[in-house]
């Protein structure tokens, strides 16, 4: 992930929305929504899967956990060899230490700088945590925004789409509406005034390409490679979570659309058990709107 979005709470009837953007080098492999199980035999993920490293971006298990990862971008900063950010969220998803535990472990494991979304929905928390010096920081209710910096740091794309990311969420009255808005504002434009630019050490015409919601390079190399959408209706009683994922080749008008839905899910404040495997739905395929 690359660019990300989360609302907590600030819709009775959309409890939990995430608009997510991964961007990518379009040669390195990788499959789109599916379940699938890590190679440890660990609880299966919903998610995307990097093919070269074997970890993922954004995934979920049906036990309550939640994870995705954007990388911190500073060219001051690089290091050398490193293990892939990618295994962060599945070994969060099968861990079954504390968030605090969790951070203490991997902010010490030799990462290039990293945030991680966190959250066990059994336990009816969610953290963000980076290995930049930050201990774990509970989110509340709220909208918060994430890049390849801190937490709500203030670049413009951030500040759009959290803004974007309200309004939908404040408006929209079915889960097909919303989606439909929430993908157009992951589909923004770059940034025209250069004295907004963030300064990350890169060349300004970089900074110019980076500043889109939704990346095309020139080359066509590097872009958005998918827009995932995570969003938890409450229907009567119980809560329904829908995934949707939105796939792009090189040129963005090349795409596919991957849909899951998860009854009875987040499991809020519950025991250990997983969501009974008949409310797992199949990841389903569909035209790309």
């Amino acid at each position: 992930m690359c660019l990300v979005a989360l609302a907590l709470d600030k819709n009775r009837k959309f409890p939990l929305v995430i608009a997510a953007n991964r961007d990518e080098y379009f040669d390195r492999p990788s499959e789109s929504l599916a379940w699938w199980t890590p190679e440890s035999g660990e609880p299966a993920i919903l998610g995307g899967r990097d093919l070269r490293s074997g970890g993922t971006w954004l995934g979920l298990t049906a036990q309550g956990r939640l994870g995705l990862v954007t990388n911190i971008r500073d060219a001051r900063l690089a290091l050398g060899d490193a293990p892939s950010r990618g295994e962060i969220v599945p070994n969060w998803l099968s861990a079954q230490e504390a968030v605090d535990k969790f951070w203490m472990r991997t902010s010490v494991t030799g990462y290039h700088g990293f945030n991680l979304i966190a959250a066990d929905f059994r336990l009816g928390e969610c953290y963000w945590l980076t290995n930049s010096g930050a201990y774990p920081r509970r989110l509340e209710r709220g909208v918060y925004g994430l890049s390849n910096a801190a937490l709500d740091t203030p670049w413009p794309k951030v500040l759009a789409l959290k803004s974007e990311v309200l309004a939908c969420v404040q408006q929209a009255t079915g889960v097909d509406e919303l989606a439909a808005q929430l993908f157009e504002a992951l589909a923004g434009r770059a940034l025209a005034d250069d004295h907004l630019l963030p300064k990350t050490g890169i060349p300004l015409d970089r900074e110019r390409q980076l500043s889109a919601a939704f990346i095309q390079s020139a080359g066509l190399s590097y872009g958005t490679r998918c827009s995932t959408l995570v969003i938890t209706e409450r229907v009567n009683r119980y809560l329904v979570t829908h995934v949707l994922e939105r796939t792009f080749g090189a040129v963005a008008t090349e795409s596919s659309l991957r849909r899951a839905t998860i009854r009875r899910w987040p499991p809020r404040y519950t025991s250990n058990s997983p969501v009974p495997a008949r409310e797992l739905a199949a990841v389903t395929l569909a035209p790309a709107p």
